[in-house]
């Protein structure tokens, strides 16, 4: 599987797994079916992902106990990635944690969780001064407001991990379904893919709770687009 040097042992696989649908409703609580989401990874781990994105928020706490009791001890391989600048309330929302002790205090709850003695990447929130090997935000085919700084990331050999979102047009919609039957394949296939010719420092991290959808995912990174599906696709974000 392709994989995207950002530093030294830091070779993540473009396709990764987002860990985020392993928790409850709204990234809360357990998951739904525990053992199924232990399945889930280790399956993502058993055909050749080595990067798995999570935070200990997600739960809060409780995807990352999932992924340590279904990797520990984790393979030499296995990158896993987190993320702090936030924390969860009663009411489910996600408020900012940017101050220095919250900080400190999200990258232990993290170590602890994944029981790890250092982390390999944690991505910020909100950016900061320090050098940045990886941005994550929401970034689709239909969804391009990011364009110029996925092309800028591209240019500094930074990572941009994209995640989407739902809700597309209906002739959104329309143009994706045309192209994947062209090419036989799914819809979140032909999303994938686009987003992984977008630029060689794209990482895709598609989250899902089943097996069978994680198979459908990862089998994005053989699809390759022909310029005409391309250029269709490159068109829906302007209608």
């Amino acid at each position: 599987m392709e994989t995207l040097r950002l530093a030294d042992d830091l070779e993540p696989t473009r396709m990764g797994y987002g860990a985020l649908a392993l928790a409850g409703p709204r990234a809360w609580g357990p998951p739904r079916d525990r053992s199924a989401a232990i399945a889930v990874l280790r399956e993502a781990v058993d055909l050749g992902v080595n990067h798995i994105d999570t935070s200990d928020y997600y739960g809060p706490h409780t995807v990352n106990a999932v992924i340590r009791e279904a990797l520990y001890p984790y393979p030499e391989q296995l990158r896993i990635v987190t993320k702090v600048g936030a924390r969860r309330s009663a009411d489910r929302s996600w408020p900012a944690a940017l101050s220095r002790p919250e900080l400190v205090s999200a990258v232990e709850d993290n170590l602890r969780n994944l029981g790890f003695e250092t982390l390999d990447l944690v991505n910020l929130r909100v950016g900061t001064e320090a050098p940045v090997l990886s941005v994550q935000n929401r970034y689709s085919v239909a969804t391009r407001h990011d364009d110029a700084l996925v092309e800028s990331c591209a240019r500094q050999g930074i990572s941009f991990a994209g995640f989407s979102g739902s809700g597309f047009s209906p002739v959104q919609s329309e143009t994706l379904e045309a192209v994947a039957t062209r090419l036989g394949a799914s819809v979140q296939q032909v999303m994938l893919a686009w987003l992984l010719q977008r630029t060689p420092t794209t990482l895709v991290i598609p989250t899902t709770s089943s097996v069978a959808h994680l198979r459908d995912n990862l089998a994005a990174a053989e699809l390759v687009l022909p310029p005409d599906a391309v250029a269709d696709l490159d068109a829906v974000a302007t209608r």
